[in-house]
């Protein structure tokens, strides 16, 4: 059974449905042609790559962009267009586990705390309320400092602070669905807690976490290149978008690429994850499927 209220389309008719929605939102279609177009970039970076990201060339150093160096060199002579593709696997693979690991976890623990209440739901919610009193770059920058500077301790300080906004949105949708006749029904036959979590309450919490889910990755990106342009991410010599820009910044009134290419990568790719976001809010949004 389902919480909602319309009636399902079938399969076919949705495909055609979700196809035509996707057809009808320019947005949509630039997010997600930038995010296949990153996620190309990605994969087939070693392919794409025109030299080797940290191979040096100090006869070469901060050269222009020209035919042989699309994006020019750095300050010991390394291809920066090479090192922009290299970067994406750092700063969107990032991205991508920070969304999908905090989404698993802060769901399960949200629907958890809303199926069973009394002290362990105060618990959790109260140590959510803690974290959530603390501003998140704060919190992200000071848990990267603690646990030292590298791309894995970024990506666990990012993926912790991110966490509460799964579990608060994961609760609120156990709470309205617990109160559902069916799950009701269940509890009645002897359903245990992990069996209404799993069955009944985080199957149609789904669609809501997968909105956030999809809209929290280019703000994940944001939040690891924030920590590599403060040193906290990734090290020397692993090519890293935000740690690129941070170097650049000592050249940029001459060398403006340096900083200005890992920007815009930055920038395009946050924006299609975002504008791919949208699009997925409104495809799952269940008063939109009779349009």
């Amino acid at each position: 059974m389902s919480s909602l209220t319309t009636t399902p389309l079938p399969r076919f008719q949705r495909l055609g449905w979700l196809s035509h929605r996707v057809r009808r939102s320019p947005l949509t279609l630039a997010g997600l042609a930038i995010t296949l177009l990153v996620l190309l970039c990605m994969v087939f970076a070693p392919l794409l790559a025109t030299h080797n990201p940290n191979a040096l060339d100090l006869a070469h150093r901060l050269a222009e962009p020209c035919a042989s160096h699309w994006f020019g060199t750095d300050e010991v002579g390394r291809d920066l267009f090479s090192r922009v593709l290299y970067g994406s696997r750092q700063s969107v693979g990032v991205g991508l586990f920070v969304a999908f690991a905090a989404g698993i976890i802060g769901g399960l623990l949200g629907c958890l705390s809303g199926v069973a209440g009394g002290r362990l739901d105060s618990l959790i919610m109260r140590l959510m309320d803690i974290m959530l009193s603390v501003p998140s770059l704060v919190l992200i920058m000071a848990l990267g400092a603690a646990l030292g500077p590298s791309l894995f301790n970024a990506m666990l300080a990012i993926t912790l602070v991110r966490i509460p906004a799964y579990v608060r949105l994961a609760r609120g949708q156990a709470l309205s669905i617990r109160q559902m006749g069916y799950v009701q029904a269940a509890l009645t036959f002897g359903a245990g807690r992990w069996h209404l979590v799993s069955w009944h309450v985080l199957r149609n919490a789904l669609p809501p976490l997968l909105v956030q889910l999809s809209l929290d990755i280019g703000g994940a990106i944001l939040m690891a290149s924030a920590l590599g342009f403060i040193g906290l991410g990734a090290q020397q010599p692993t090519a890293e978008w935000g740690a690129m820009v941070a170097t650049g910044r000592n050249y940029i009134l001459d060398q403006w690429w340096y900083s200005t290419c890992p920007g815009v990568a930055i920038l395009i790719t946050a924006t299609g994850f975002n504008l791919l976001g949208d699009g997925i809010r409104d495809l799952l949004d269940p008063r939109q499927q009779g349009r």
